[in-house]
C-alpha cells in the first residue's frame, strides 16, 4: 500500500511521527513524508523519502521570526486576504495550512497515495485526503493534549478542516470542504497521563480512538563514548529543545546551571548549536554536549530538566526518568501540569526562581523515591500499549 505521512515543519511536530513511518516501511509499504523547511532534511536523515511541499520559502523560519523577541505583527493593511484568514484564526500554525495544502495535495496525487497519515495539528494532510477522497489515520503527536479532551475541543475548532481558512483553500483548489474520512485517531499518551483505558469512539463523528505506544525518536548521531557509561554520581540532563533557544536564548538556564554546579551531580547540557555565552564560565561538573539525541543517553540519567516540549516530556516517560519542567511558551505549560499532576516530576518558573529553590527541587527529585516510582509506573504503562507496527497493521486492514 502507498501511505503518505504529513506533518508540519517543526522538530517537535514531525519527529514523533517517524517511528510510525518506520513501522509502515518495515511492513513492506511504500511511504512518503510530506513536509517542508528543515524537516525535509530531518526526514531524509531518518531514512525516509521526503517531499518538500512548499520549497519556495522557509515557513518555519518565518514563523519563528514573527513570534521571536522584538518582533511586531504586521499591520492588517499589509496582509493579503489569505493572511488575514490566518490571523483571524488565532492559530499561528494556520500559516502551514495556507502554504502547504496545495503542495501536499499535489504530492499525494502524484505519489498515488492510498492512505494518508497526518498529525492532528496539521490540517494540510486532512484537506488533501478530503480532496482525493482518501481515508485518514490521524495521529496525536503531543503528551500535553489530545482532541479526545473535552476541554480542548470546547476551545478549538471541532475538526482540523472546518475553519474559514480551510474552506477558502478548498474552494480555491476545487474541492468541497468537509470532515475527512477518518479511519481512526491515535492518542499516544499513557492512561494515567490522559490516555485511553479502553475502547472509545469520538463523539464528533464516531471514529474510533486507538492507543499507541510512544516510541522516542530525537534524531541520530555518532555516539560519544560517555553516553553509555553510568557515572558514579547522578547524571542530570538539561535541555531547552530546539525552539526556546531560537526565541529567547539560553539565559533561562542561568539559575539551573548555577544550582546544579554546586551539587554532587554530573550535568549533560544538551543545547544543540545554541549560543551558551550568556551562561558564562560553566561549572566543572557541566558537560556542554551540543547535539546528542536524548534517547541515546537518557537511560543513564537520574533526572532531566527541560522546557516542557512535548517530545522532550515524552522521552523521559518512556525511560522512567523523573523530570523538572521549566515551561516557556505554548503547550509547555500543559506538559508541566501533566508531569506535576501525575507525580513524575515537578514544575518551576525559571524566570522567577532563585538558586536555592532550584537546588531544593532537584534534591527532592533525586532523593524522594515517589518520583522515580511514579515515572517507572508510567514507563510500564507505555510498554504495554500497542506498538506502531500493530497500529499500522490495524489501519491497513481497515483500508
Amino acid at each position: 500500500m502507498k501511505i503518505m505521512f504529513c506533518a508540519a515543519p517543526g522538530y517537535g511536530l514531525m519527529l514523533p511521527l517517524v517511528p510510525l513511518v518506520w513501522a509502515a516501511r518495515a511492513a513492506g509499504h511504500e511511504i512518503l513524508l510530506a513536509t517542508t523547511s528543515e524537516m525535509t532534511e530531518a526526514g531524509a536523515r531518518a531514512g525516509l523519502p521526503a517531499v518538500d511541499v512548499f520549497p519556495d520559502r522557509d515557513v518555519w523560519a518565518e514563523l519563528m521570526a514573527k513570534v521571536g523577541p522584538g518582533s511586531t505583527p504586521p499591520a492588517e493593511k499589509d496582509l493579503s486576504d489569505e493572511e488575514k484568514l490566518v490571523a483571524a484564526s488565532g492559530n499561528p500554525f494556520g500559516v502551514f495550512t495556507l502554504t502547504m495544502t496545495e503542495g501536499t495535495l499535489a504530492a499525494a496525487r502524484a505519489f498515488g497515495a492510498e492512505l494518508i497519515v497526518t498529525t492532528s495539528d496539521h490540517a494540510a494532510g486532512a484537506l488533501a485526503a478530503t480532496a482525493l477522497g482518501l481515508p485518514v489515520l490521524e495521529v496525536g503527536n503531543r503528551v500535553s493534549w489530545s482532541m479526545r479532551d473535552e476541554e480542548w475541543r470546547r476551545e478549538h475548532s471541532t475538526f482540523a478542516t472546518d475553519d474559514p481558512l480551510s474552506q477558502h483553500l478548498a474552494a480555491k483548489l476545487g474541492f468541497e470542504a468537509g470532515p475527512a474520512k477518518v479511519l481512526a485517531r491515535i492518542d499516544p499518551r499513557a492512561p494515567s497521563m490522559g490516555g485511553m483505558t479502553g475502547d472509545e469512539t469520538d463523539p464528533r463523528d464516531g471514529a474510533p480512538w486507538w492507543p499507541m505506544r510512544y516510541v522516542p525518536f530525537n534524531g541520530g548521531a555518532v555516539a560519544p563514548p560517555w553516553v553509555f557509561e553510568r557515572p558514579g554520581r547522578p547524571r542530570v540532563c538539561v535541555t531547552l529543545g530546539t525552539v526556546v533557544p531560537l526565541l529567547s536564548g539560553t539565559s533561562n538556564l542561568t539559575v539551573v546551571v548555577e544550582a546544579l554546579g554546586e551539587m554532587d551531580v554530573e550535568v549533560v547540557l544538551a543545547a544543540g548549536s545554541a549560543d551558551l555565552s550568556a551562561l558564562g564560565t560553566l561549572p566543572a561538573n557541566v558537560r556542554p554536549a551540543g547535539f546528542v539525541p536524548l534517547s541515546m543517553f537518557l537511560p543513564t540519567c537520574s533526572l532531566i530538566v527541560h522546557h516542557g516540549g512535548s517530545g522532550t516530556t515524552a522521552a523521559p516517560l518512556y525511560y522512567g526518568i523523573p523530570q523538572l519542567v521549566l515551561p516557556a511558551f505554548a503547550d509547555n505549560f500543559l506538559s508541566a501540569d501533566r508531569v506535576a499532576d501525575r507525580g513524575v516530576g515537578l514544575r518551576c518558573d525559571a524566570a522567577t526562581t532563585d538558586v536555592a529553590t532550584m537546588r531544593g527541587l532537584v534534591e527532592r527529585l533525586l532523593t524522594e523515591p515517589a518520583f522515580a516510582q511514579a515515572a517507572a509506573e508510567v514507563r510500564d504503562e507505555m510498554a504495554n500499549q500497542p506498538s506502531p507496527a500493530t497500529v499500522i497493521q490495524k489501519a491497513v486492514a481497515l483500508v
